[in-house]
């Protein structure tokens, strides 16, 4: 299959290209007899992909191939491109992440200290934090939520990018800590300063 050139970048243009050939032969090993009948010669394959490419050129080609795999998973018979778009809209779980509704109403409920509970994902921490706490705490829904939703869409991203998105580590404790002072150490620097200050 030729690569594409109308609205893609030339960097990113294989990995969709790729992902759409990878789902294809899944389709053809797991549907052998409904792909070959649907797909009858070189040329309906070469038109069908394309138009697959063209369909799904908004997703990742990450999410393209995970959605296709789950869609594998739970039909019988070949599935129709409206199937795997509803999969890669749905597919947060396929990479671990909560859906938007669901990340917001975690960090929203989430007990502080925030760094110390237990996140379904660092990118929910991370969105919280972005978004900021005191806004998610006293801001309406209306307000917050699409704050929210767009730190998490970005942070979502970079995840299905392939990402490592981890909770930031907290700062070390200091080498050296001080000891509290005797009663007689306080007493000397209480006078020590009375009589700098002329008291």
């Amino acid at each position: 299959m030729a690569e594409p050139t109308d609205g893609y970048r030339s960097e990113s243009a294989p990995d969709h290209v790729d992902a759409i050939n990878q789902i294809f032969a899944e389709f053809e090993f797991a549907y052998h007899n409904q792909y070959h009948k649907a797909f009858a010669n070189a040329e309906s394959l070469a038109i069908a992909k394309k138009y697959w490419l063209s369909s799904l050129e908004n997703y990742l080609p990450t999410q393209i191939v995970k959605a296709a795999k789950r869609v594998i998973r739970s039909q019988d018979y070949l599935p129709s491109i409206a199937a795997v778009v509803r999969a890669c809209e749905e597919g947060f779980d396929l990479f671990g992440l909560p859906a938007p509704r669901a990340a917001y109403v975690e960090a929203c409920s989430a007990p502080s200290p925030k760094r110390a509970h237990r996140w379904s994902h660092p990118a929910v921490y991370l969105a919280g934090q972005a978004t900021g706490w005191y806004t998610l705490a006293n801001e309406a829904e209306a307000v917050a939520f699409p704050r929210f939703e767009y730190h998490y869409g970005e942070l979502c991203r970079r995840v299905m990018h392939g990402e490592d998105i981890n909770l930031p580590v907290p700062e070390a404790l200091p080498q050296k800590t001080e000891r509290p002072l005797s009663a007689t150490e306080r007493r000397a620097r209480i006078a020590k300063m009375k009589k700098e200050l002329g008291l």
